[in-house]
C-alpha cells in the first residue's frame, strides 16, 4: 500500500507550543510515547522519521528490558530513553511513558508503536482534537474512513467481536484495538493510577475513560501493514487476550462511574 504525505495545509494547522516570554519558565514539551521491546533494527528509521516530522515534541523510548541494543539506538537517535530492568509488558510500558509525560506538564502525549506501523505524518490530525481542548482521547482510527488496510480473519473478529461489547457498554468506535492514539492530562492522570494493566490495555482502558467522564473521539488515519507477526496472535495468547478481555470489561461496567 502506498502512502501519500499529508498536504502541506494538513501540516500547517498542526498546533505548536508558542515560546514563553522572556523572564516565563520554560514551556513543557509534548510528547511521543513509545514502548519498545527488541526493536533494534526498526527503531532507528522511525526516530528519524519523527525528528523530522515533530520537531518541537519530546521524543520518549520506554526499553521494556531488551536483549538487544533498543536503548542504545534510542539514545543515539536523541530520543529520551526510560528503561524496565525487566520485560514489564506493553501496559507497563506505556504506562511508563505516561508517567514521565504527566510529571512534566506535557500538553498532550503522542503514544505510537516503534516497528513502524504509525506514521508520524498522520499525529497531526491525530493531536488536533485535544489541542483544541474537545476531547481527552483520540484513536487513530484504520476503518472510519477507506483507507486500503487489511487485517487477517481472526483480528478481524476479535475486533467485530470487542467493536460489539464496547457499543454495549457506551462507546462506539471502529478500531478498539488501535494503539496510535492522543491523549490529554486529563487522560494521562487517569491511566497513572494503580488499575492500568499492565499487559494488554485495549478497549477496557477506554471504557474506564468513559465512565471516569472523559470523552473518546476517533479520527481517520493511514498506517503501514506491521512490520513483523505479532506475538500476540501466537499459540494460546490470542484465546487469554479475549478472556482477559471480557473480564476487564465486565469488572469496568461494574464500577460506579465518577
Amino acid at each position: 500500500m502506498n502512502h501519500q504525505p499529508l498536504d502541506r495545509s494538513s501540516q500547517a494547522r498542526f498546533p505548536r507550543s508558542e515560546p514563553k516570554a522572556s523572564g516565563e519558565t520554560h514551556q513543557a514539551r509534548p510528547c511521543v510515547v513509545i514502548p519498545a521491546y527488541d526493536e533494534e533494527a526498526r527503531l532507528p528509521a522511525v526516530l528519524a522519521e519523527l525528528a523530522r516530522a515533530l520537531p518541537d515534541h519530546e521524543i520518549v523510548v520506554i526499553d521494556d528490558g531488551s536483549r538487544d541494543r533498543t536503548a542504545e539506538v534510542a539514545r543515539a537517535a536523541g530520543a529520551r530513553v526510560l528503561r524496565h530492568p525487566h520485560n514489564l509488558g506493553y501496559g507497563a510500558a506505556i504506562q511508563t511513558g505516561y508517567k514521565h509525560a504527566l510529571a512534566r506538564g506535557a500538553p498532550w502525549v503522542v503514544q505510537m508503536d516503534a516497528d513502524g506501523q504509525h506514521l508520524p505524518a498522520e499525529v497531526p490530525g491525530l493531536v488536533a482534537p485535544v489541542a483544541r481542548g474537545e476531547c481527552d482521547v483520540v484513536l487513530g482510527s484504520r476503518f472510519l474512513e477507506p483507507s486500503g488496510y487489511e487485517m487477517g480473519a481472526a483480528r478481524s473478529l476479535g475486533r467485530e467481536l470487542f467493536r460489539s461489547v464496547a457499543r454495549r457498554a457506551g462507546l462506539t468506535v471502529t478500531d478498539p484495538t488501535s494503539g496510535f492514539q492522543a491523549l490529554s492530562p486529563r487522560a494521562l492522570a487517569l491511566y497513572a493510577g494503580d488499575w492500568f494493566p499492565s499487559d494488554y490495555p485495549d478497549v477496557d482502558v477506554l471504557l474506564a475513560a468513559t465512565r471516569a467522564g472523559l470523552i473518546v473521539r476517533e479520527v481517520p488515519v493511514r498506517m503501514a501493514p506491521g512490520a513483523r507477526a505479532s506475538t500476540l496472535h501466537s499459540g494460546w495468547k490470542p484465546l487469554y487476550y479475549v478472556y482477559k478481555m471480557l473480564l476487564s470489561i465486565w469488572a469496568v461496567g461494574r464500577a460506579p462511574k465518577r
